[in-house]
């Protein structure tokens, strides 16, 4: 089993009263990972799956004493497929605070409903987490830093998700899979999206677009839905942890971009499953952009795996000039360019070294990755 970073985080949460909240993209390892975790947690440990129309009839009015009565003698609750369950958020208030002696753990391949109605009653209760597909780490750990870096053009093209990692040879038909079976599966089942031929069309749009500016005008001509409705459909797809986007940074100068955002996949090979593009990266002409979205994602994996803090940008002008991803930290400023080709000419322009003399400055190569990804 390859081990989850999360999975440490994770532990040193279990003994407290608060819920932990697990979210992450559908087949990603939240089961495999809360099956890990669940040796660890007090027991008798039940589990309950929100795929299962039972349990979304049992809990559909929830009260504390018709809970306690289905919890019984557990004491730890797990809860599987949690987004299924309408009344989510009200059921695991009312355990935490009228059955303490009872720990939860709730998983779900979305965050609409461990978002939007979860949030509010849960405030103060609940430890959350985001678990991601693999992350170039965790397969450092597991394997070793060199041979990560044999598989790195693999990586590029196939991404993280755990069963195209383990099914070397498979990756393409899982892909596919993966892209056709569970891709809007969530977004349909809550959203009721009326035409989901033009949510489709829009996240092979923001495939193509990877590592540019997007603007949703144009997003929404070339799809045949108006401004707000391409604005709701990538708000739905970030809830799905399909897609992340980025703000610019603009605050010194007065031709700093101040609105635009350029929008990334959480995976290589999803991303390029959407496209049906699974060709070398010596016969691409996307290669520079999916080095961008890997580094860019796997970046994420970093800070949110090791519950670090920190204000994620890209910077650009009126004039062109543009640095590939900006990052705050405790006021500090770094900035990335992410350059494929070895030996590119690279440089972060001085307008921004000028306008943030205090910054720190990396090109970012397959030379010297594994120092920007480094805990």
């Amino acid at each position: 089993m390859i081990k989850r970073i999360l999975a440490q985080a994770i532990e040193k949460r279990l003994d407290d009263r608060k819920a932990i909240i697990l979210t992450g993209p559908r087949q990603a390892g939240k089961t495999t990972l809360t099956q890990y975790l669940a040796p660890s947690m007090e027991q008798p440990v039940l589990w309950w799956n929100g795929d299962e129309t039972d349990i979304r009839s049992l809990l559909a009015n929830p009260t504390s004493s018709h809970l306690r009565q289905l919890i019984g003698p557990a004491k730890t609750l797990i809860i599987d497929e949690a987004q299924r369950i309408e009344n989510i958020g009200l059921c695991i208030k009312l355990i935490v605070d009228n059955l303490p002696e009872v720990k939860v753990l709730a998983t779900g391949s979305s965050a609409f409903e461990l978002a939007n109605r979860i949030n509010e009653p849960l405030t103060g209760r609940k430890w959350e987490y985001n678990l991601l597909p693999f992350s170039h780490e965790e397969l450092c750990l597991h394997t070793s830093e060199l041979e990560e870096n044999r598989l790195l053009k693999n990586r590029m093209i196939y991404g993280y998700y755990p069963e195209a990692v383990n099914t070397p040879g498979n990756e393409q038909q899982v892909l596919k899979n993966l892209s056709s079976s569970y891709l809007y599966k969530d977004i349909l089942t809550w959203e009721h999206i009326q035409k989901p031929a033009q949510m489709e069309k829009l996240v092979q749009a923001l495939a193509l677009q990877v590592g540019n500016e997007v603007s949703f005008n144009e997003l929404g001509q070339l799809c045949g839905i108006d401004n707000q409705t391409v604005e709701r459909y990538v708000g739905l797809l970030e809830k799905a942890f399909i897609i992340f986007r980025l703000g610019s940074l603009s605050r010194n100068l007065r031709n700093e971009l101040k609105k635009s955002r350029k929008i990334y996949f959480y995976d290589n090979g999803l991303r390029n499953a959407v496209i049906n593009n699974f060709s070398p990266l010596s016969l691409r002409a996307d290669t520079g952009a999916l080095w961008e979205n890997f580094m860019v994602s796997e970046r994420l994996k970093q800070l949110a795996y090791h519950e670090i803090n920190a204000t994620r940008y890209f910077w650009r002008t009126h004039a062109q000039q543009e640095v590939d991803y900006v990052e705050e930290r405790n006021g500090q400023i770094s900035a990335f360019e992410f350059k494929w080709n070895r030996t590119a000419k690279a440089r972060i322009p001085k307008t921004f070294t000028n306008a943030y003399p205090d910054s720190q400055t990396m090109i970012v190569t397959p030379d010297n990755f594994q120092q920007f990804l480094a805990p």
